[in-house]
């Protein structure tokens, strides 16, 4: 890890900026697979299955008794966590429903906004070593309350062609249409282009590795839409001499834990919190099973020491961290200055795994200081604003000679006419 003490404003841009990748290769990679999938469908996506996850698939649609069989493979605790969980994300996220009013903005203009539902979204959920079936229930619930008719889920199926019980039992759960047997590049592709078996879908939503994000973001220009540009997973930490060392190492090794590419950031005023939380990751990091992973990580990491809590949230809001944990005694006022975060989790019990799994907020960030401009997955996600307006004679009468005086500065002569028109139809 970076130790920074008291480092000048004019540092802060160095500091927070993300190790940086060369894509050439990688992305030249990704159009191959894609180009493949999209001229061959089903047969490329089980070609690349048979090369990268190491299993010949006959058929790639997840079965019903498949489904049923994981069920029963699930723990009762298990299927009672997921159940818990789904039912606080699908209270929180059925808050953001939205209601449109209709606006009288003058006499006879009559505008208003309905929320329509994508009717066909597609969601990525990783495998691997790490099985984020609580992803299934952070993009699918929010989609099924949203109205989108089919929700479509891919995944990587071992090697003996199975997917992860805990992932179809979630997806069960949140009520996913179909569920496909791929992962990597070609379940991206699969989905944007459709295939024999796995339908086009209008968005796609999901983590992945570099492969995935970079097959998302080329499928982005042309094919279909994405939830958002991300990167490697990040956590920021701020801490003052009232924070818990344990609890503030343990959050840090959390996110360390993801991959060897993640991000963790400690800005504190305690120069002692410092020191206690360092030596708290020490200890605790060799209990970990994926220490390895971890120790990597922390390698890429800062710790920074800052003269105040203004100053920490200054460095946060420059960060622009995915995960936020504010662990200060003054969380309440650093809560209302944060400009720049994915998701914020206030005081010393906030603590990052709540969000990812069970608290209701939605797990899908942005990372890689992409919270500068984005937010995170939400009911938004999935729906459309279509805007309406009606206009009544006194509409016309109220706004006509306006429109027709732009339109002719535009030198937009036809639009000038098709209000001219109506406005000579009055007299």
């Amino acid at each position: 890890m970076h130790i920074l003490k008291y480092p000048a404003r004019e540092e802060w841009e160095k500091i927070v900026e993300r190790p940086h990748l060369d894509v050439s290769q990688l992305n030249a990679t990704v159009k191959g697979v894609l180009d493949d999938v999209r001229a061959h469908g089903d047969d490329a996506v089980k070609r690349y299955e048979e090369k990268f996850d190491h299993v010949s698939l006959q058929s790639l649609a997840v079965t019903d008794e498949e489904i049923q069989e994981a069920l029963h493979e699930v723990s009762p605790q298990l299927l009672q966590s997921l159940r818990l969980a789904h039912s606080n994300i699908e209270k929180f996220h059925r808050s953001e429903v939205f209601h449109g009013e209709k606006v009288e903005t003058c006499r006879g203009v009559v505008c208003w906004q309905k929320a329509v539902a994508i009717e066909k979204v597609g969601l990525y959920i990783p495998g691997g070593t790490a099985p984020l079936f609580s992803t299934v229930l952070m993009l699918a619930t929010p989609a099924k309350i949203a109205g989108c008719k089919e929700i479509v889920l891919c995944t990587p199926p071992n090697k003996e062609g199975k997917v992860n019980p805990a992932i179809l039992a979630a997806a069960s759960i949140a009520g996913v249409s179909k569920i496909f047997k791929a992962g990597g590049v070609q379940a991206i592709g699969a989905m944007a282009y459709g295939t024999e078996s796995v339908p086009k879908v209008y968005k796609v939503f999901g983590p992945g590795n570099q492969f995935v994000m970079a097959a998302k973001q080329q499928v982005s220009l042309h094919d279909v839409a994405i939830d958002m540009p991300a990167g490697p997973s990040e956590v920021c930490v701020i801490a003052d001499e009232t924070s818990y060392p344990v609890f503030v190492a343990a959050d840090l090794l959390s996110q360390a834990e993801h991959g060897v590419d993640s991000q963790v950031f400690l800005i504190t005023t305690s120069e002692e919190m410092l020191s206690k939380v360092k030596e708290e990751v020490e200890r605790q990091l060799p209990q970990l099973p994926r220490h390895e992973i971890a120790a990597k990580t922390l390698e890429n990491s800062q710790f920074v020491l800052v003269h105040d809590t203004q100053e920490a949230i200054d460095l946060s809001n420059s960060y622009a961290p995915e995960h936020l944990i504010i662990a200060t005694k003054d969380y309440e006022d650093l809560a209302a200055k944060v400009v720049n975060a994915g998701s914020v989790f206030l005081g010393r019990y906030a603590c990052e795994s709540a969000g990812d799994y069970a608290s209701g907020t939605n797990h899908t960030l942005p990372t890689h200081r992409y919270a500068l401009a984005y937010n995170g997955v939400n009911l938004d996600s999935y729906v459309r604003k279509v805007t309406f307006q009606h206009l009544s004679e006194d509409g016309i009468r109220s706004i006509g000679n306006a429109v027709v005086c732009m339109a002719e500065n535009e030198q937009l002569e036809a639009h000038a006419n098709a209000m001219r028109l109506r406005l000579k139809s009055l007299k």
